[in-house]
This record gives structure tokens, C-alpha cells and sequence, in this order.
């Protein structure tokens, strides 16, 4: 055998220990998430001090009871109230941390979102006083987190939102838990849940881990496919839920219909399949459409011009017109993305648009 047949064989063999999913499939893992794999979030609610005169003002109590609090630890709680009835530079401010969906340990790190709730007209140059952080619960008592730190302002037109990059510290682990009573459950994404993919996604797994025995796998609802978990595999259930994660699922086998996804922050428009619409007609402000209507016997210099503030699509009713051809018409027109996006929205509105809209 040749260097070069020797090294495609090699190549051949590497794709196929990585598990890579053959062209037409994907792998479990891009369609489904284990349970228990989420985030999580921690709350709190705190101080932000610092602030160059734009915080709630020693008139705003629910900030000032909680800062003559904190500081009547240090001196005489007697002089606090008086000392800062003129107090601009801080602000009361609610705190959320996001955790990562595959777990953390004692001293990680998480980014810090802090907005204010008083009457702050800004949190820029300002930092969070320490806080401890907590489950979202009306009995939580036990501690996750403390945040503190450097307020950063993302966005200059809501300066009352902000981030402490980092900013909160976890004080003890959460670890993930995939296997309850001796099963793991997929949760297939919410674009895919469906019944035929829960039930495809279900016979796949059984083919390839329990091809000549019971069945392991079984969708219990449009949305979950439990798996049971073998007794030896339990201890260490890594290379056996791994397996899982990374085994092809071929694409024909997920049947979701027609979609249109748009995220309004960047005008971004994705469609699933051929998008129908019904015939309509549709006219928006300030959409302007030219279309020459040659004489009897045109000629190129001489040609009529008729204006229109409007777009029929398909208004013969033949049936067959697709989003795809009225973007495209867009397009030619030179309609922004906003007005892309109203236009799309209102004829989902009013039935004519034959997909699923999901807004991102």
C-alpha cells in the first residue's frame, strides 16, 4: 500500500473514531440536551455606590434604609439618617447570575447583570457592594454566590442596566445529575419537538445500543425521550451517555415543518423548507413599486411608467407563492430589514403565512 493510500485509511479511520455524523445526519447533541442540563440562575438585591451624583437620591428610602443598614455596622447608626439625606451616589439595584448549564464548582466565576429599580439615572463609574446571591425562591436562605465589583454599561442609551464582568463567586459546587431512577431523559430542542422526531429519535437509539434485546429508549411526549440506563453502565455512566450524545441522526428523520426565524436586533431572516404564503396584497409605508407597461408597439426609448404603493402577491389566486419570491422582490426594491420583518409579522397576523414564526 502506497503513502497516500496508507494516509486516506488513516484519515478514513480518525473520522470514524471521532464519531463524526456522515453528510444528511446530525448528531443527537445538535437536536436534544440531557435533562439536567440547563442553566441556572441566582438573585440578589443590592447597593451600587461610586455614582457621580446620578444614583436614587436620599429621598429614595428603599435605597437609603438598606445603606443606612450597612453602615450603621461601621459608626453610630444615630448620625446615619441625617448624613445621607442628600446622598446621590448610590442606587438600589437587583443582581442576576446566570450558571452554566453543565455545572459549577466552589470559586468559579460568573458575569454579574445588575439593573437598577429606583429612580438611578445611571450606574456607569459605579460599583456593586457586596452582595450574596440566592436561589430564586421565596424560602431560599442558603447562599451560592457573592457578587461585587466594577459596574461596566453596555448599552449608552439604557444606562441603568449593566454587567460585573466576573462579578459573582460561586461559594459552593452544583453538580449535574443526569441519571434519576436509573434513566436519563433527552430533551429534544423546542425547533424539533415534535411526535415523528421524538419517536425517530427513540428508534434510532434502540437500534444501535439494544439492536437484538428490549428497548431502551422510548418517547413519552413530543419533547422527551427517556433512555434506560444499564446497571453496569450506572457507576460510570460517562462513555455510555457520550455514545448517546454523539450518535448520527440522519435529517430525514426530522420532519418539522415549515419555519421562519427572525431576530429583530440584527434583521436576520432564516426559512426552513419552501415558505408558502397565500395571495395578498400588501402595501407599506413608503414601498414603492415601478413597472413598465410597453405601448401596443414598444419601443426602448418610449416606454409608459405606471406607480404603484403597493405589491400583489399571487393576487390570481393560482396558489404557489413563496416568501422566498417576495424577499427576493424586497430585495430588488431595496426594503430595509425592519420593514422586512412588519411586513412578515403582519401577515402572520392575518393567516397568510403558511410556516411557524419564532422570534429569536
Amino acid at each position: 500500500m502506497n503513502q497516500r493510500a496508507v494516509q486516506f485509511v488513516f484519515s478514513l479511520l480518525f473520522l470514524v473514531v471521532l464519531g463524526v455524523a456522515p453528510a444528511g445526519a446530525v448528531q443527537v447533541q445538535d437536536v436534544a440536551r440531557l435533562k439536567g442540563s440547563e442553566t441556572n440562575k441566582i438573585i440578589g438585591m443590592g447597593l451600587v455606590v461610586g455614582l457621580n451624583g446620578t444614583g436614587d437620591g436620599g429621598k429614595f428610602l428603599p435605597a437609603m434604609r438598606p445603606l443606612a443598614k450597612m453602615i450603621g455596622r461601621f459608626i453610630d447608626p444615630n448620625t446615619v439618617a441625617s448624613e445621607l439625606k442628600d446622598a446621590k451616589n448610590v442606587a438600589l439595584v437587583t443582581i442576576t447570575a446566570e450558571l452554566p448549564a453543565n455545572g459549577v464548582r466552589e470559586g468559579d466565576l460568573v458575569d454579574a447583570q445588575v439593573s437598577a429599580i429606583g429612580s438611578a439615572k445611571s450606574l456607569a463609574g459605579g460599583r456593586l457592594f457586596m452582595v450574596p446571591l440566592m436561589a430564586p425562591r421565596p424560602d431560599a436562605e442558603m447562599i451560592f454566590a457573592f457578587a461585587e465589583g466594577s459596574i461596566s454599561v453596555e448599552d449608552a442609551d439604557n444606562p441603568t442596566v449593566g454587567v460585573v464582568e466576573n462579578g459573582a463567586q460561586l461559594t459552593r459546587d452544583i453538580m449535574i445529575r443526569h441519571i434519576q431512577n436509573g434513566q436519563v431523559t433527552l430533551v429534544i430542542d423546542p425547533e424539533y419537538a415534535s411526535w415523528p422526531v421524538a419517536r425517530n429519535l427513540a428508534t434510532q437509539i434502540n437500534g444501535e445500543l439494544a439492536p437484538e434485546g428490549p428497548p431502551l429508549a422510548r418517547a413519552v411526549d413530543p419533547k422527551n425521550v427517556t433512555i434506560d440506563v444499564p446497571m453496569w453502565e450506572r457507576s460510570d455512566p460517562a462513555t455510555f451517555l457520550g455514545k448517546i450524545m454523539v450518535m448520527s441522526f440522519p435529517t430525514n428523520l426530522m420532519p418539522v415543518g415549515a419555519r421562519v426565524v427572525i431576530n429583530e436586533k440584527t434583521g436576520t431572516i432564516v426559512m426552513s423548507g419552501d415558505v408558502e404564503i397565500s395571495p395578498v396584497a400588501i402595501s407599506h409605508d413608503g414601498l414603492t413599486i415601478t413597472r413598465i407597461t410597453p405601448l401596443p408597439e414598444p419601443v426602448d426609448v418610449q416606454p409608459v411608467e405606471v406607480e404603484d404603493r403597493f405589491i400583489g402577491v399571487d393576487p390570481a389566486d393560482t396558489g404557489g407563492a413563496k416568501l422566498a419570491d417576495l424577499l427576493e422582490a424586497f430585495n430588488q426594491l431595496k426594503v430595509d430589514a425592519q420593514d422586512r420583518i412588519e411586513i412578515i409579522k403582519m401577515m402572520d397576523a392575518s393567516g397568510h403565512l403558511h410556516a411557524r414564526l419564532i422570534f429569536e
